[in-house]
């Protein structure tokens, strides 16, 4: 099987320089910043439709913008992205697959079928390389996604919150300890197909169609829910059919057109685009596009926290310190941002978002981006 050819579409990107307060491309100062009670990136505290003449059958009859959207039958709301989908699906246990993000693996192929797509820093060495995490619920669709590469404990930890199978291929000793407990028991490591794309072996890993249901029975994996899954939406979503704006619900928000990531290798970038309402992600230099669609990886939310990280050894190795009572980020989404505080509890527990009265965030249904960011560079996230 060869790989399908990828559309390459460059795309000029003008960087900011990084500073250490960047909301002056917000239009405020940092005095006024701090009246409003924030001080930039480095935050601390935290018609109806007119009745027709004309008799309509039911049909046709609009509904109104008041009146609550039905779900058609055989559906419901996905607790990933809180949109409908098929009710087939309810019970399934999305994966978590960790996606390659070295330029040598570019393109990536289906991970614009994603539900949420995390990027973290995977090593402290060769410039804080990202890797990406890739939840997806409906992963029996999939006829490629990847490249597949190795995990790091962090990532463990975040895919229980979703009861997600962690699909990898391999990784240092540091996770053994992990895998070894009941609830990060089912993973899959490197059983996945080689795909002849001219590269290294390293770079050749795929999920391609069929591979998980013949590995999920292969290692007696549940492909259900099981007893370490959270009940509930991981997020608080808005009601499906209405959005929320930042601007509009809160005193305090910021303009966020394009924010720019404090990760050098790949110089990661989410840029709004209005048309859409959607936020697209940049890597070195260019607009990224999935080489099975040639569709961009876009989302409609965008979570940003603030995480302190330990070092495991001298390979670079690390793990963030994710189980946290309480820690700072931000929540963009329409072009704005919020300033929030965030909390992870235990190992398996969901993290959860609070706005400035402490009331559990809402967030609009779609896809959503997280990104840890460390805290020795949360202050160099740029917001345009």
């Amino acid at each position: 099987m060869y790989i399908r050819e990828y559309g390459k579409r460059a795309c000029v990107v003008v960087l900011c320089a990084a500073t250490l307060f960047a909301m002056t491309a917000c239009g405020k100062t940092a005095e006024e910043a701090e009246e409003g009670g924030a001080t930039g990136i480095s935050f601390e505290s935290l018609e109806d439709i007119p009745a027709q003449e004309e008799v309509s059958t039911p049909e046709e009859e609009p509904q109104q913008e008041d009146e609550p959207y039905v779900l058609p039958e055989g559906m419901y709301f996905s607790e990933l992205t809180g949109e409908p989908i098929s009710e087939e699906l309810k019970d399934q246990r999305p994966i978590a697959a960790m996606v390659d993000n070295e330029i040598t693996a570019l393109p990536h192929f289906e991970t614009t079928r994603a539900d949420v797509v995390y990027e973290l820093m995977n090593s402290t060495k060769n410039d804080r390389i990202t890797r990406l995490m890739c939840v997806v619920k409906d992963w029996g669709a999939i006829e490629q996604l990847g490249s597949i590469r190795s995990t790091r404990p962090t990532n463990i930890l975040l895919a229980s919150e979703w009861n997600a199978i962690l699909c990898h291929d391999g990784g240092p000793y540091h996770n053994d300890a992990y895998f070894a407990k009941d609830w990060a028991k089912d993973h899959i490591s490197g059983y996945f197909s080689r795909v002849d794309n001219g590269k290294s072996r390293e770079f050749t890993e795929y999920i391609l169609s069929g591979d998980l249901e013949s590995d999920l029975e292969r290692f007696n994996i549940s492909r259900t829910y099981n007893q370490f899954a959270n009940e509930g939406s991981h997020f608080n979503f808005v009601e499906y059919g209405k959005e929320i704006k930042l601007d509009e619900k809160y005193d305090r928000s910021y303009s966020a057109n394009k924010i720019v990531l404090p990760f050098t290798h790949n110089s990661s970038q989410l840029v709004y685009n209005s048309d859409t309402g959607l936020y697209e992600y940049y890597e070195y230099g260019e607009q990224y596009f999935d080489a099975s669609n040639q569709q961009p990886l876009s989302f409609k939310n965008v979570i940003l926290q603030k995480c302190s990280f330990a070092e495991l050894d001298e390979n670079g190795y690390l793990i963030y310190n994710c189980i946290n009572g309480s820690e700072v980020g931000w929540y963009i989404t329409n072009g704005v941002a919020k300033d929030i505080t965030w909390s992870k509890t235990s190992e398996t527990g969901v993290t959860k978002y609070y706005d400035e009265t402490g009331a559990e965030l809402e967030i609009n249904t779609g896809k959503t981006y997280i990104s840890l960011i460390p805290d020795d560079t949360w202050d160099k996230v740029i917001f345009e």
